[in-house]
């Protein structure tokens, strides 16, 4: 998750340029189903995380007792609020070069 933490990606909503996105594939919907693959398998990765991160926090009684805040709880899950979004994060690895694809009914090089 390191690599996810330090993601350069944009916070807030970015335009792109179309060309530079459909430049490697020459096709944007190919450019396009490519990053939303990649960005499904961040959203997994950071959700997993999370998951278990919280867990640690996680009290195991099944007693109806008063459910209490826990500050270290509250701020993790702030952390992961604040991480850019797993799109941003899938264009950004896009435009840099760093999603590796290839298709499946070509042979292997």
């Amino acid at each position: 998750m390191t690599k996810y933490r330090e993601s350069k990606a944009a916070l807030t909503s970015k335009t792109y340029n179309r060309n530079k996105i459909e430049e490697s594939t020459e096709n944007i919907y190919e450019a396009l189903s490519i990053i939303a693959k990649r960005s499904q398998q961040i959203n997994l990765d950071i959700k997993k995380e999370l998951h278990e991160k919280l867990e640690e926090f996680a009290t195991h009684n099944d007693s109806l007792e008063e459910i209490f805040e826990n500050k270290e709880q509250i701020e993790v899950s702030r952390f992961y609020e604040r991480l850019p979004k797993p799109h941003a994060m899938a264009v950004e690895e896009w435009l840099n070069d760093k999603i590796y694809s290839r298709h499946t009914d070509e042979p292997k090089a």
